[in-house]
């Protein structure tokens, strides 16, 4: 939902710095995979120590990686269908790694079983989400949208856990079961479209 309303805005300043990038000589899979590899290392290795909002800002920072390269597919004409496929594997291995550490921390570290549970059912619809669309244009439909895509997934539960870092109580247990609520959703949505399609 924040694709349709935010894309004109966020592309204003992306699409620069993506110009500059591959005046640099950078190539747009380059930045996916260096972007990702960096956002999994820093998820997996603040969250799951309990280091909530240095990992936070830390992983935001990476993540923004993922705007980049799409500007600098477009920026370049470098974009490629496997350049999609790429980008699409690298995304799903970012969600795995952040919903997963924080899934570690909150069973391990935490000892908060239904944070833990909530976590886990984002991350599973996460996937899901992502699988039905992937699905369904390997069968020529279209399976857009829908309440919780990526980008309002990491808002969520990263301004949770930010917040949750710097001692902000019940935030994180809200955002993630609001969270798991909207991705259910979500799926329900996209199922619905594929089939209208």
């Amino acid at each position: 939902m924040l694709n349709i309303f935010a894309r004109s805005s966020v592309s204003r300043w992306t699409d620069p710095v993506g110009a500059g990038l591959v005046r640099l000589g950078l190539s747009p899979n380059v930045v996916t995979v260096l972007g990702t590899s960096a956002s999994v290392a820093s998820a997996l290795w603040f969250f799951p120590r309990g280091r909530l909002f240095l990992g936070t800002v830390v992983v935001a920072v990476f993540l923004l990686f993922d705007v980049l390269d799409g500007a600098m597919a477009r920026a370049g004409g470098k974009a490629s269908t496997f350049g999609g496929v790429l980008d699409a594997s690298c995304d799903r291995i970012a969600d795995g790694a952040l919903f997963g550490s924080l899934v570690w921390w909150a069973l391990v570290v935490d000892g908060d079983r239904p944070l833990g549970a909530g976590l886990l059912l984002c991350l599973v619809c996460a996937q899901v989400i992502s699988y039905v669309k992937a699905r369904a244009e390997a069968n020529g439909l279209r399976a857009n949208g829908g309440l919780a895509e990526r980008a309002e997934r990491f808002l969520f539960v990263l301004i949770g856990t930010g917040l949750h870092g710097l001692g902000v109580p019940y935030v994180l247990d809200i955002a993630v079961w609001a969270l798991a609520v909207l991705s259910i959703v979500t799926v329900v949505q996209r199922l619905a479209i594929a089939a209208r399609a």
